[in-house]
């Protein structure tokens, strides 16, 4: 990768003027935000728009470090300084309190950010938590971008001049160079601007900025004009020049810290082999002692065991009479033991019968029990086999006595029709001529002592089977 990036720029000459120079890395900015802005623009919890986070994009890349994580693969990281140094900026410019030791702690557990986790820590604890208005917001990351990016006030090529606070009117710019310096001029009392003049090869301009703090004010214009002169000449700004000491100085400190850990180490190994050898030769020390020690204590273990073998010899002499007569005893106890043996294997004999007959009867009962509880379970469920037989008579009972009851009250409708028909045909009797018709009618109406047969039937049968159960 890095042979590919020196064939393509191999082709620009040695020496660039400083506009070019940034004019060519803004384009290279730019091809890398097309590249990979995808990434940063899709998130959650958005606070800066999309200009702000490509301005932002440019600063961090001005002040990032590649971080190599093998021969052909680098890390774009941010030191955590770095970040520090942005959002305090960002938080001055947005008129908000700088809380050091809360950076401190993040910063502490994220030595190197990359752009996403930049990006994060800007919208969710330095960008004022939503009470800072848009605009607000883009013209503090616009101050920062002019700042970092066009090293505005320490812009080392020229300095714009306007002829109000508002900035709207450009009165026009002043080419700076090593040949220029800066004097300060006398200012009444009741001035409320600072004067001072700028002068040049071709003039001298005499400027006035607003008075805030008098001396101090005058001061830095001052400082400022002449860091600005003095980078004129070289093919970096200000703000670059910046970064890459603060880089050298981290670059630095990380080598002394490397350097001193090493050497540290070194010590506490020359410490611990010192200490090492001096644990070995007392060790060795010890072991000699303790060896001496175990020699006089083999030679007093060495009389004292044969002492011992003598007073052994006698005892053995004694055991030996002792053991003739145990032996002796022991036949006898023998002899006893096996009679006692016999008798326990005669009654462990009559046991085991005992316990076969035992056996026996249990597995007897045993299998009464299971009959007994199948012929239980069989009786429990004819039971419930009989009682929801009775249920459903019973259900079939109510039913027919709903039919009946039903019927019953149809053909009580039906002779309480009859009658009004009856007595309709009373009256209209005369007025009929065909007499024969209505005999006719009357023939297909049911006379009120009929009912139906067959649901009285079946009500009698259910009632005596209710009754017989």
């Amino acid at each position: 990768m890095l042979t590919y990036y020196a064939e393509v720029f191999s082709s620009l000459p040695d020496t660039i003027s400083l506009p070019t120079l940034r004019e060519y890395e803004s384009r290279i900015d730019e091809v890398c935000w097309l590249v990979c802005k995808k990434h940063y623009l899709h998130r959650e919890h958005i606070v800066f728009s999309d200009s702000c986070v490509y301005k932002l994009f440019r600063i961090f890349c001005l002040l990032a470090d590649l971080v190599p994580e093998s021969s052909q693969v680098f890390q774009v990281l941010l030191a955590a300084p770095e970040v520090g140094n942005v959002a305090a900026q960002l938080v001055a410019s947005l008129g908000l309190e700088w809380d050091a030791p809360d950076f401190d702690a993040l910063s502490s557990a994220i030595r190197a950010f990359r752009f996403s986790t930049f990006l994060a820590v800007l919208e969710s604890k330095y960008s004022g938590s939503g009470m800072v208005e848009q605009e607000g917001l883009e013209e503090a990351v616009q101050d920062m971008y002019q700042t970092f990016l066009h090293d505005v006030i320490k812009k080392p090529t020229e300095l714009t001049y306007f002829k109000s606070q508002d900035e709207k009117e450009l009165c026009g710019s002043i080419a700076l160079n090593t040949m220029c310096w800066v004097d300060s001029c006398q200012s009444s009392p009741k001035d409320k601007v600072q004067r001072f003049v700028l002068n040049t090869n071709d003039r001298s301009f005499e400027l006035a900025a607003p008075d805030h703090r008098r001396v101090q004010s005058r001061l830095q214009w001052l400082s400022a004009l002449q860091i600005a002169i003095s980078h004129s000449g070289g093919s970096n700004g200000y703000q670059r020049g910046q970064v890459l000491r603060r880089r050298q100085q981290r670059v630095a400190e990380l080598s002394r810290i490397t350097e001193e850990n090493r050497r540290r180490s070194s010590q506490i190994q020359d410490m611990e082999l010192t200490k090492a050898q001096l644990q070995q030769e007392k060790m060795a020390r010890v072991a000699a002692e303790h060896q001496a020690r175990e020699l006089e204590a083999v030679h007093r273990e060495e009389e004292k065991r044969l002492q011992e073998l003598e007073d052994m010899k006698m005892k053995l002499e004694k055991l030996l009479e002792e053991e003739t007569q145990a032996k002796r005893d022991e036949e006898i106890v023998r002899n006893l033991q096996a009679r006692v043996l016999r008798e326990e294997w005669e009654k462990r004999d009559e046991l085991e019968k005992l316990q076969e007959e035992q056996r026996v009867l249990l597995d007897m009962e045993r299998e009464k029990r299971i009959e007994f509880e199948w012929k239980q379970r069989e009786k429990e469920l004819h039971l419930q086999e009989a009682e929801g037989r009775l249920k459903q008579l019973e259900e079939e009972r109510l039913q027919l006595d709903r039919e009946l009851n039903a019927a019953r009250d149809k053909i009580t409708i039906s002779e309480r029709s009859k009658e009004v028909l009856e007595a309709r045909l009373r009256v209209m009797e005369p007025q009929v001529r065909e007499p024969d018709r209505v005999r006719r009618a009357l023939s297909f109406m049911p006379s009120t002592k009929e009912r139906p047969a067959s649901l009285q039937t079946r009500y009698n049968s259910l009632r005596r089977t209710s009754d017989d159960k």
